[in-house]
């Protein structure tokens, strides 16, 4: 069973980025552990991902009835990454994908004339098909969710063929669909396939074939025109929720960035990315807070005659900028893929590197990934009081003797 009141798991998207969501789950998992909290109970009832955020997700839900073990698998995957467990990295795949469609965005009107040259993404991901059958037992969820282990599992993708934006979710009871502008919530059988087209970046990996509803459509990453990343664990009823992002919510004010001369592919890229991953998530976290401080000033019959509710919420994002340890990490990437991402701008490393934005999504490699993980752990820890408290949770010593806890408040979009 799990926890009350029930909790969602909302995982954003960011490639390798997500990483740190793994950092905070470990560390989460632990002071669970630290406290004596029920280990036999899964902490999030509904869990949500969008990209690489649906694969970790993904991969908790479908062992939720063991949810230490699950985040002890993530764990050791993120930890020992390298680039060929998701995308080829070897000169053949690289110039397969990455070369011919450089190629074809820059004399392609010539190829077009007498060469069916025609690729599909700038890489390959097709190993990580076979990482997904490692790690996500989708087999096991239908039992977890009749168990009633889990409540939901919701996947997001965008549809090329459409243009909206569907949430595929997996319930234990009936869950009634929602229709928002552009957004579609479909009830189906979840599967590696709603992975791989929820977690392929835009340009980078391929689109996926999903049928939707009885018809066939052409989806990309789920984080492209989410532009409300919260609201499908609220509709599948959650009362609470953690949110885990994969980049700082808010820059610094004040920060100062050289002009480095006319911006390179790579960095165009990067900014483009930073966009379809970063700023939906703070827009939509603004929008519950301004919810929750509006209901809160409403007499409780006006409160009782609106749909909205208040929703409790606890964000943990960045505390540094992810683009910064990428730059120190570039020259971990295979050869291969180095040199094609040369050929777009990403250059130098460390202060020099250029580029660092779009590398720090496609980064799968160890030394990376675990600065991430560590970022993530460490966050968690400076806010460990925030965390005890929006759980509920109290260390050993203090079970007897501690007064209720306050939990951080934000408000949702229902």
């Amino acid at each position: 069973m799990y926890e009350t009141p029930i909790t969602g798991l909302v995982l954003t998207g960011g490639g390798a980025r997500a990483a740190y969501q793994v950092g905070v789950l470990g560390a989460i998992a632990r002071l669970r552990r630290e406290t004596g909290t029920d280990l036999q109970r899964n902490p999030f009832a509904v869990m949500c991902g969008t990209s690489a955020g649906a694969i970790n997700a993904s991969a908790l839900a479908c062992q939720a009835d063991r949810f230490d073990a699950a985040v002890e698998i993530l764990t050791r995957v993120w930890r020992d990454f390298h680039a060929e467990q998701v995308y080829r990295a070897d000169s053949l795949g690289v110039i397969r994908s990455g070369a011919q469609w450089l190629t074809m965005l820059s004399i392609g009107w010539v190829l077009a004339r007498w060469r069916r040259a025609r690729p599909r993404s700038l890489l390959d991901n097709s190993p990580l098909s076979d990482l997904l059958a490692r790690t996500v037992y989708f087999e096991r969820l239908p039992a977890l969710l009749k168990a009633r282990h889990l409540q939901a599992l919701a996947i997001t993708a965008s549809s090329y063929s459409s243009g909206e934006h569907v949430t595929f979710y997996q319930s234990a009871s009936p869950i009634e669909p929602w229709t928002r502008t552009q957004r579609f919530a479909v009830p189906t059988p979840l599967t590696r396939a709603h992975l791989l087209a929820s977690s392929a970046i835009p340009f980078v990996f391929p689109a996926t074939e999903l049928d939707r509803t009885g018809r066939l459509e052409w989806f990309g990453d789920g984080s492209m025109r989410q532009t409300a990343p919260i609201s499908p664990a609220i509709h599948l009823g959650a009362q609470r929720l953690l949110i885990i992002g994969a980049g700082r919510m808010h820059e610094p004010p004040g920060r100062q960035v050289p002009n480095m001369g006319y911006p390179s592919l790579a960095q165009v890229a990067g900014h483009a990315l930073q966009g379809i991953f970063l700023d939906a998530l703070a827009v939509d976290v603004e929008r519950m807070e301004r919810i929750n401080r509006t209901l809160a000033l409403l007499p409780d019959d006006a409160r009782r005659d609106t749909p909205l509710r208040p929703i409790q919420a606890l964000v943990i994002a960045p505390t540094q900028r992810l683009d910064d340890i990428a730059a120190r990490h570039q020259a971990s990437m295979p050869a291969p893929v180095r040199a094609m991402l040369r050929g777009m701008g990403v250059t130098g490393q460390g202060q020099d590197a250029r580029g660092a934005a779009l590398a720090s999504y496609l980064l799968f490699e160890s030394t990376y990934t675990r600065e991430l993980m560590e970022l993530g752990a460490s966050d968690v820890a400076a806010r460990r009081q925030e965390v005890l408290d929006f759980f509920g949770w109290r260390p050993k010593q203090a079970a007897t003797t501690a007064s209720a806890p306050q939990s951080v408040v934000a408000a949702g979009d229902p």
